[in-house]
Formats: structure tokens, sequence, C-alpha cells
């Protein structure tokens, strides 16, 4: 595979994620305040997109109540800096077997299963200009966690999220997840131009190396635009891959905590190192308006 003629590119960053990441680094914001004022560090450091999760101010552990994002949706608008705003809709799809022995009943303490209109009740209420769309079922990690996306709630999913006018980006762990997003697209339900993610290094999906990523990037139609990212070390390493490969670039804290060895990384400091990363490579960084311009986005404020 030949390098890309492609030469503008544009930096999401996934700046909180649901990991259980927030007692490893005191950089990774919990509450709505601390994660907006994430956005805007990455904002100004040069991302155009904010990829945004919610958590428990108190816990840490992950949320999907809306008041949070409202929260920070609201402060991000009063901060009156550019960014375009991708909310997850990923929450809702947890289910946890019981036992290896025992699978059933579920886990009730960590199963969250929910239809699609309340998994997309954020995304209904305030109206980002781009939400996510997991494309797709698979073991997550270890233990009995199952990330669950039917192809049935993908199919309503993805017709509410159009009918809303907002993108979706689709959320690719896996090959199989790209042939769900072309099904979608193929009835109709995604509109153009398709959006996605390629998501690499997630056990128990598609591995980071060159070969699986190529498969995956060569199995793309043309027109789709996409960003990839691997977790952990290799986040970086996949800056220069992904556009080497007509990708676009995703950092942040919920795909890895590093900036070096020993060196806890901000939100605003992985976004730097991907724009010297970037344009020591002779690429244009994209702003947010040509974000917009090039994903046909529907701005809604500033």
């Amino acid at each position: 595979m030949g390098l890309s003629a492609n030469r503008d590119v544009f930096i999401t960053c996934a700046v909180t994620g649901s990991g259980d990441t927030a007692g490893r680094s005191d950089k990774v914001p919990v509450t709505p305040r601390k994660i907006a004022d994430a956005a805007i560090e990455a904002a100004k450091a040069g991302a155009a997109v904010a990829h945004i999760h919610v958590r428990d101010p108190d816990t840490g552990e992950p949320s999907r109540d809306l008041a949070l994002y409202a929260e920070v949706v609201d402060y991000i608008k009063q901060a009156k800096v550019d960014v375009v705003l991708n909310l997850t809709a990923g929450m809702g799809g947890d289910l946890v077997i019981g036992s290896a022995q025992q699978p059933l009943p579920l886990n009730p303490a960590s199963t969250d299963m929910i239809g699609a209109a309340e998994r997309l009740e954020h995304v209904a209420a305030l109206l980002p200009e781009i939400c996510t769309l997991d494309c797709g079922t698979m073991n997550f990690g270890e233990g009995d966690y199952i990330m669950t996306n039917t192809p049935s709630m993908l199919k309503e999913m993805a017709q509410q999220i159009q009918s809303l006018g907002v993108r979706p980006e689709i959320e690719v762990f896996d090959s199989g997840h790209l042939e769900l997003a072309r099904w979608l697209k193929n009835q109709g339900l995604i509109d153009d131009p398709v959006v996605v993610q390629l998501c690499m290094g997630i056990a128990w999906g598609a591995p980071d190396d060159i070969a699986t990523f190529n498969a995956l990037v060569q199995n793309l139609p043309d027109d789709w635009i996409f960003s990839a990212f691997s977790i952990g070390r290799n986040q970086l390493p996949y800056v220069a891959l992904a556009i080497a490969s007509g990708g676009n670039i995703r950092v942040g804290l919920e795909d890895n905590l590093w900036l070096a060895k020993g060196e806890l990384a901000s939100n605003g400091d992985l976004v730097k190192r991907a724009l010297t990363i970037a344009t020591a490579m002779g690429y244009s960084i994209m702003s947010p308006e040509q974000v917009r311009k090039k994903l046909k986005l529907k701005k809604r404020w500033g």
C-alpha cells in the first residue's frame, strides 16, 4: 500500500472514556467541569473534534446521565472555544454473564442493557454534531463482559441518529463490524460521507499489527472517511500509521495515559505530540470549520 496523497488531516481527542483509568492517572478528567476543560485544552492544542464520555463525579465510574452530558456541553459552549463535539452512544450495551459455570442470571451490578431511544437520549436532547455508533458485538477485555450491539439494535440506532441530523462515527473494533457498517449503509441508514473510527489493539478485537490494520483499510470503500488509533504505548505510533494510510488521528486519555515512559500525559500533551508528528511528516492539521465542511456536519451553536 502506497502513502496517501491526502495531506489535510484532523485530530480527534478522546478525553476520558469509560475505562478504569481515573485511579491510574490524576490527569484523567472525571467531573463535568474537568471533562469540559479537557476538551477545551485539546481544542486549543489543535484537536478539531472532542470525543466525550461522562463519569459519576463522586466515584469516577462511567455514566450515561443526561444531566452530566448537558453540564459538559454547557461549559464548552460558555468557553466559546470552537470544537466539534462527538458524544459517545456506546453506553447501555453492557452484558455481563453471572459466571463461566452459571452464566444466568446475568450479573445485575454490571449489566446495563437499555433500548435504542434511551441509549440516544442525550444525543436527542443535546444534538451534537457527531455521535458514535459501536458497530458490533464482541468480548471486551478479560472476564465476562460482552459489548452488545445486535444488528436490530444497530439498525434502530442508525435510523434514529439519521433522523436527528447527527453524523454517526462508526466504531469498528473488528472486521465483521465493518461489514455491519456496510450493511447499514446499503439500507440507506447512514448518509454520506460515512465516517469510521478503526479501534485497534483492544482485546479481543482487531490486533494493532500492521497487516491487520492494512486489511481493514483496504476493505474500506474509497469514499469513506476514517480515523484510527491504538491503545496504550502504540497510540502515538498510530498517528503516523493512520495518516500515511489516508486516515485521520485520534489520541487522548481514553486510550493511553502516557506521553513517554514514566511520564503521564494530559490530553493537551497528546494532541500537541500528534500535531508535531503530523506536521513533521508534511501534513496540515484541519480546523473545526474545515472538518465541518468535509464531514457535512450541522453546526449547532457559535
